[in-house]
């Protein structure tokens, strides 16, 4: 009688569900079947050499998020039987997760399009079956946030066509570039940008503020969404890691193009953080911490640790991170800043802080924000409340490459806007930051077709010249889903229900 064979360890397990699985072809040359993985000058020598830590094969990830769903819509049944909506702190919250649900939702299914298409050009079939499991992670993450916020469709005002609006609205340019730059690029760049640049080294300031900031403002179908996508997370930052380290342990000759990559997606994906920093300081009625402390907790403390780790391969921490720390103390005054000045064209609210905000924000920000934003604001509040409530009607000039109003300062003059220019083939480009103007240079062909709302609205590409014109072709409702919270139908709906339950407690 033969011995019954030894039971498979997970590594070995992982490796026959995992490997094995590709063939060298014959009719048609490898390099035209994979044509996109040596172009950019990465070079590999053992796709075998790639190893995932988490070895997750696809039987145990159907059970185990199936596992996760039963837990995630169990909690978004009850919170709409139980009208969760009520329980949150105040209806300003909810413009958070407008620009959460606008802004986020659609890049986690550009993600879901963007790994599985890298997923089919990487010709190591360890990597490959590392993006595809991320594809349908990504593909999971956007519904479970569409299912998770139309529970709000129902009540407030903004979320009604988020869709449409993700390819036209001016500030929803800036994460959309971002990630039409990505998946633009080579699939070793891709990978970088997405899987190490952003979620790596900047997801917790994306998630940690978001969910915190539900949890601490009552909205426990958005926390339990974070719950459930957490895991997920956990590994594809190790994917972002593990991505790297493989490049630079195959060649040296890898890590110049490693770096500039580095470089380049820190500062998009930062800018593009811009938004993250506004919503942790100005649009939580309870806050949990201020932008300058998650930076410092998230970035400096834990990016110095990693940039330590991988200064054995050759790497430096990316340039102008300087900068970024530099900013950390006025970043979300600025944004929110633009926000309130052309709020009448954005599908969510703006506001004045009340008193107990801006004496939270005089602690967090004791060197910058008396000296410099509290006097703006106070003006701003003056005039709303004699009836001049301010909106900018002129359209601001744009960055070429982050898409952002040209609202920041320069890095050691907070009073001073930031101006950088480039000619390319007789044409002037506008920029924001050395950061962006590095990245347009470096490839200015790539980046002189940018879609600029603003120009596209001076050209009449965007329903007409007139304000109210460029709004239907958002399908914005005027009146409605934008100008500032006080007055909208969102601050009259919630004021009724809170009359309603004083009365009621009576």
């Amino acid at each position: 009688m033969s011995e019954n064979p030894k039971k498979l360890n997970l590594k070995q397990r992982y490796k026959l569900l995992t490997r094995g699985l590709d063939w060298e072809t014959t009719y048609q040359p490898m390099d035209k079947v994979f044509p996109f993985d040596t172009f950019e000058g990465i070079k590999i020598h053992d796709w075998d050499g790639w190893e995932d830590p988490f070895r997750l094969t696809m039987d145990a990830y159907w059970k185990y998020q199936a596992e996760k769903e039963r837990k995630l819509y169990a909690v978004i049944d009850s919170f709409a039987q139980n009208n969760g909506h009520m329980g949150i702190t105040d209806a300003r919250y909810v413009n958070a997760i407008k620009i959460l649900l606008t802004g986020v939702t659609s890049l986690e299914y550009a993600a879901h399009r963007g790994f599985s298409h890298v997923g089919r050009h990487l010709r190591g079939v360890g990597p490959r079956v590392a993006c595809q499991m991320q594809a349908i992670d990504e593909l999971r993450h956007a519904q479970t946030q569409i299912h998770t916020l139309s529970h709000y469709n129902r009540y407030f005002d903004g979320f009604h066509d988020w869709r449409h609006m993700y390819d036209r609205v001016w500030y929803l340019s800036v994460p959309k570039s971002f990630f039409d730059d990505a998946m633009t690029a080579g699939p070793f760049e891709f990978v970088t940008a997405i899987s190490f640049s952003f979620e790596y080294v900047l997801t917790n300031l994306l998630f940690v503020p978001f969910m915190s900031g539900a949890a601490y403002n009552g909205d426990m179908a958005t926390v339990t969404f974070g719950f459930s996508a957490q895991s997920d997370e956990a590994r594809h930052m190790t994917l972002g890691l593990e991505v790297i380290k493989f490049m630079l342990e195959q060649d040296e000759a890898n890590v110049p193009i490693v770096q500039r990559w580095i470089d380049k997606w820190f500062w998009r994906g930062y800018r593009l953080l811009s938004l993250v920093a506004m919503m942790m300081d100005y649009m939580l009625p309870k806050r949990v911490m201020s932008w300058a402390e998650a930076w410092e907790m998230y970035y400096e403390d834990a990016g110095a640790a990693l940039f330590e780790d991988l200064e054995r391969y050759g790497l430096r921490p990316p340039k102008y991170a300087d900068i970024a720390t530099k900013e950390k103390n006025r970043l979300s005054h600025e944004v929110w800043s633009i926000f309130y000045n052309y709020t009448h064209a954005a599908a969510f609210h703006t506001w004045s802080p009340e008193d107990n905000e801006l004496d939270w924000l005089s602690e967090k920000y004791p060197d910058t924000f008396d000296k410099m934003y509290r006097p703006r604001f106070d003006y701003w509040r003056e005039q709303a409340a004699a009836g001049n409530r301010f909106y900018n009607q002129a359209l601001p000039q744009l960055c070429t490459t982050c898409q952002i109003p040209m609202g920041f300062t320069e890095p050691d003059d907070p009073t001073k806007i930031c101006f950088r220019e480039s000619v390319f083939k007789h044409e002037r480009y506008h920029f924001c930051s050395d950061g962006c103007k590095d990245i347009f240079d470096w490839e200015p062909e790539k980046y002189v077709q940018s879609w600029l709302p603003v120009h596209e609205i001076f050209k009449g590409n965007c329903g007409g010249t007139d304000l109210k014109d460029v709004l239907k072709w958002y399908h914005l409702n005027d009146g409605v889903d934008n100008m500032d919270y006080e007055g909208s139908p969102d601050q009259r709906l919630w004021a009724e229900w809170t009359a309603n339950r004083s009365k009621a407690a009576e």
